[in-house]
């Protein structure tokens, strides 16, 4: 015991050290009248521990908990989550638990809590000093016991940061502090109530709610004595008295609270007895939080919401916050339905793929690859297996080889939707299932955009003063790249030699056409014009290749992008939340759309804009009108990358712009097909779903149309005219006549057409002019894919 208290003095001399320099020298003479004690030294000494002790305690109280952040902790009212239409999507809960009333606990409940915890809970202040004296006499002879009330457990579960949980003297004297504090401003009925809701019983169940649904498939007002003592005992060490892992300790454990319980008179010794030798009987299910119709879009809201609280002082798990975002409901669920289709029609494409054995097999290089790449193959090696061995044991476990083919193999879809007017995000899936799938495709992973990218390249000479009815010849372009290197991009067919609009090179998405225009207006300020329409978070490498999509970008950067040339050319940050309000219903704060970024002029947007109206009405985009039967103002592109990776889709409406993005977590995983690879076959019919059912819900108006900007006179031509002698000339060869443009397909009818089959592609028609036309269009969707042969600037990549 000597040495045990010499050891808290040194403690306390390196505290005095620490707190308050000037007392050490006067501390450490107090220790040396200890070595040689007299009547006025033991005086000094008796006089110093507790004085310091004190002052220490008051340094600490500015660095616990505030009595308004107790308050609010002890009350379960968090944010709601509406949609724009006023319909519910989640609320922010600090974690998965349903908040009960005392009143709606069972009595067993709390009779076995507190003859285990703190059995003079109801006759102390927060801290039982008789216990904690105790606690502290065995700890120094070496046998450390808790000393906690039940208010000082409180304050340490909810308080884990401020608190902490270490064994040390800093950490008790903030736990009693808080414990006080709990005290002052809440009853014991109060602070029992709030233990009992807020206790961890592993499994992401929190509070006697969840513990009891999750461990008894039963309520909190329902667990019978067995129960109870099960649950409570489980506090102790919740891992260590696990009754589904540990069922023999858990069993242990629930007779030492029944004898607790007799020995408090809240059982008798007949009836503990009789209780005691029941078997322990669970009916375990772990208990999930909904995620929700917009999952991924909830979880950026929350990130969002928890900065806008911390500035302005509010919490988002007790304000009772209603947050009114700029979600559709409607909008949602069509997006839910619409990538839910499309993903499963997919994934059966994929699943008839990679099973064949020539695809998935443990030949395969890639397959190995995957096997290396694994978390299986490092503990193989690890535990000493040579990498040979690892590999023959890995590929001979069926289980584990199943696995894997099912990850990687997995095909997923990122889609979002916003108003281009405001800027408001309306509808956000961030993968097939968020459940199984919880990386948001919209947000966080860059992938490259294939042809998507390509009107920030007609954008930008158009800007320069270029004209899309001016020509280029559809040629081999070669490009010399640096380091003896040579860029030759390809299309689908070998080149015509023939003249070719700009606007049908956008329309039919010719990378010969392409390539030869970013020579002509810069790398540097196609990928300058790009940040400025919405690509503002990823880098773009500006090389002659970034005009076929070779620097990869999220999907939301994209979408927003679009957005800007369907908003005139004004660029708006994407928005989240219309409104927050308080519990009662008084406005906090509202959020408007900025004063729109002008990325390109308005007569330039409506070029661009009209260009791609082209994709749709008959190049690459065409199912839109053909399969989907959407006769609305649209504009859009398509876009596909190497080997078929990614397939992307944006479409435009003048009320509302959205894109899907296809494809596989890993881009060496793909389709293997080059009909279902390609993003009009594989992004499109998740937009063109989207965009019909949206049409005919009139949740976007049919008869909306893009407006041409108005002619501003004499004035404007003459400036233009002055643009275009001082610009640059996009083409550097004299200019052929004009090609005259297919014919273009009669319009089908109104109702939409039956969905296509996924076995095969749809046969051409016999018509000799339609035959033509479909030439035309297998070149064109040829060239939505990078091509073969690309520098290593344009090999594929992926950012997940």
């Amino acid at each position: 015991m000597a040495s045990s208290i010499r050891s808290r003095l040194g403690e306390l001399k390196n505290l005095a050290t620490r707190i308050a320099p000037g007392l050490s020298s006067r501390f450490a003479g107090t220790l040396d009248s200890l070595r040689h004690p007299t009547r006025r030294g033991v005086i000094r000494t008796l006089l110093a521990v507790p004085a310091l002790l004190l002052l220490y305690v008051l340094i600490l109280i500015p660095f616990t908990p505030s009595i308004s952040n107790i308050r609010k902790a002890s009350s379960e009212h968090p944010a709601q989550i509406l949609s724009a239409d006023g319909k519910r999507l989640t609320e922010f809960k600090q974690s998965n638990r349903e908040w009960v009333a005392l009143s709606e606990i069972s009595p067993y409940v709390i009779n076995a809590l507190i003859a285990t915890e703190d059995h003079r809970f109801y006759d102390h202040f927060g801290l039982d000093w008789r216990r904690t004296a105790a606690a502290a006499l065995n700890s120094l002879r070496g046998d450390r016991q808790g000393g906690s009330t039940l208010t000082q457990q409180l304050a340490r579960n909810l308080y884990p940061e401020e608190i902490g949980r270490a064994p040390t003297l800093t950490r008790k004297i903030k736990e009693a502090i808080t414990a006080l504090k709990i005290e002052a401003i809440h009853s014991k009925d109060e602070i029992l109530e709030t233990y009992l809701n807020t206790v961890p019983f592993l499994y992401n169940a929190y509070g006697i709610e969840m513990a009891a649904r999750t461990y008894f498939d039963t309520s909190a007002d329902r667990l019978d004595v067995l129960q109870s003592a099960t649950l409570v005992g489980m506090l102790k060490g919740n891992s260590y008295y696990n009754p589904v892992l540990n069922p023999e300790r858990a069993l242990q454990r629930r007779n030492t609270v029944l004898k607790q319980m007799v020995k408090r008179e809240k059982l008798t010794s007949k009836q503990f007895d009789s209780l005691s030798k029941r078997p322990m009987r669970i009916d375990f299910e772990r208990q999930t939080e909904p995620p929700g119709p917009a999952p991924h879009f909830a979880r950026q809201l929350r990130k969002w919401l928890i900065a806008w609280a911390d500035r302005n002082d509010y919490s988002i798990h007790g304000d009772g916050l209603v947050v009114r975002t700029t979600i559709d409901s409607r909008l949602q669920a069509a997006a839910n339905h619409a990538v839910t289709r499309q993903g499963n029609s997919l994934q059966n494409i994929a699943n008839a793929a990679w099973g064949k054995r020539s695809a998935w097999s443990t030949d395969s290089s890639l397959v190995q690859a995957f096997i290396r790449e694994s978390p299986e193959y490092a503990t193989a090696i690890a535990k000493g297996r040579t990498p040979a061995q690892a590999m023959q044991e890995l590929q001979a476990d069926k289980d584990f080889m199943r696995a894997l083919q099912r990850q990687k193999t997995q095909i997923q879809i990122g889609f979002l939707a916003i108003d281009p007017r405001n800027g408001h995000i309306k509808a956000w899936v961030g993968s097939r299932n968020f459940e199984q799938e919880a990386f948001d495709h919209v947000q966080k992973a860059r992938r490259q955009p294939g042809s998507t990218f390509k009107p920030f390249v007609y954008g930008e000479a158009y800007r320069q003063g270029a004209s899309p009815d001016d020509r280029l010849i559809d040629q081999a372009v070669e490009i010399d790249v640096g380091g003896r290197e040579v860029w030759r991009p390809t299309d689908g067919a070998p080149p015509s030699g023939e003249a070719m609009s700009l606007s049908d090179g956008l329309a039919y998405s010719k990378n010969t056409i392409t390539a030869q225009l970013i020579q002509q207006v810069g790398p540097a300020k196609v990928a300058r014009l790009a940040r400025h329409m919405g690509v503002r978070q990823s880098k773009l490498e500006a090389v002659p290749s970034l005009a076929l999509g070779t620097s990869p970008v999220t999907l939301k950067e994209m979408v927003a992008a679009y957005g800007t040339i369907a908003n005139g050319g004004g660029y708006l940050e994407p928005l989240l939340v219309s409104r927050i309000e308080d519990r009662d219903g008084r406005v906090i704060e509202e959020f408007s759309p900025q004063e729109p970024d002008i990325a390109l002029e308005p007569d330039v947007a409506y070029t661009l804009l009209d260009n791609l109206r082209g994709a749709i009405n008959r190049g690459t985009g065409r199912d839109i009108r053909s399969r989907y039967g959407i006769r609305a103002d649209v504009a859009g592109k398509t876009g596909t990358t190497q080997d078929n990776a990614d397939g992307w889709f944006i479409l435009m409406h003048r009320q509302l712009v959205a894109g899907a993005w296809v494809g596989f977590n890993d881009s060496r995983v793909t389709l293997r097909s080059d009909y279902w690879g390609q993003g009009a076959h594989s992004a499109l019919p998740v937009v063109g779903d989207f965009f019909g059912n949206a049409l005919r819900a009139r949740l976007i108006d049919p008869r909306a149309r893009f407006a041409a900007p108005e002619d501003t006179g004499l004035w404007a031509r003459i400036t233009g005219w002055f643009r275009r002698l001082l610009a640059p000339e996009p083409v550097a060869e004299p200019r052929p006549q004009r090609i005259p443009k297919p014919a273009r397909k009669q319009e089908p009818p109104q109702e939409p057409a039956p969905p296509v089959p996924v076995v095969s592609p749809p046969e051409a028609q016999s018509d000799p002019l339609q035959e033509k036309i479909d030439q035309i269009m297998k070149e064109s969707d040829e060239g939505e894919r990078l091509p073969t042969d690309p520098s290593p600037a344009a090999k594929a990549e992926d950012s997940r």
